[in-house]
């Protein structure tokens, strides 16, 4: 490589690099704040949730204490106040792939109120169910599921 050539992709990496800052530069703090936020909501969700799930299934032992703390767990986030979290223009049409959540949420109305809703209602009956044994935990499962992908199916961008 020519030290002509060096230099002009040098050059280059430097631009696409700059003009990477400055497309995340346009996002403001506070909504990068607000879907991290979301995000690592979602992620404490689908750890607990992949706990029962795996007692469920058989791939690991059922374990009483276990899942009656990670149920608790649901049960704790699903009360938490994340209005500040689901500020208006952090859907994927603004902020493209930083999040998958759809503009739907938005123009839902209390819809998406009812759907949080369920998923606390389903969140305190397994906690319930959990330490019950297994069958109870089984049976406990699917109205979590169910809410899960009540707002996944509507609201979230595949």
């Amino acid at each position: 490589m020519t030290t002509k050539t060096t230099i002009l992709a040098g050059v280059l990496l430097a631009g696409l690099a700059a003009t990477a800052a400055i497309g995340d530069s346009h996002v403001s703090k506070a909504a990068q704040a607000a879907v991290k936020a979301r995000q690592s909501t979602m992620q404490l969700y689908a750890f607990n949730v992949g706990q029962l799930g795996a007692m469920a299934k058989g791939e690991v032992a059922y374990d009483a204490d276990a899942a009656s703390a990670a149920a608790g767990n649901l049960v704790k986030l699903t009360s938490m106040n994340q209005m500040a979290a689901w500020m208006p223009g952090t859907d994927n049409a603004t902020l493209g792939d930083m999040t998958h959540a759809l503009p739907a949420i938005w123009e839902s109305g209390s819809e998406i109120g009812a759907k949080a809703g369920a998923l606390s209602e389903a969140a305190v009956a397994l906690e319930a169910a959990a330490g019950g044994g297994l069958d109870s935990l089984k049976g406990a499962m699917g109205a979590v599921g169910k809410a899960c992908g009540g707002c996944h199916e509507m609201y979230r961008a595949k």
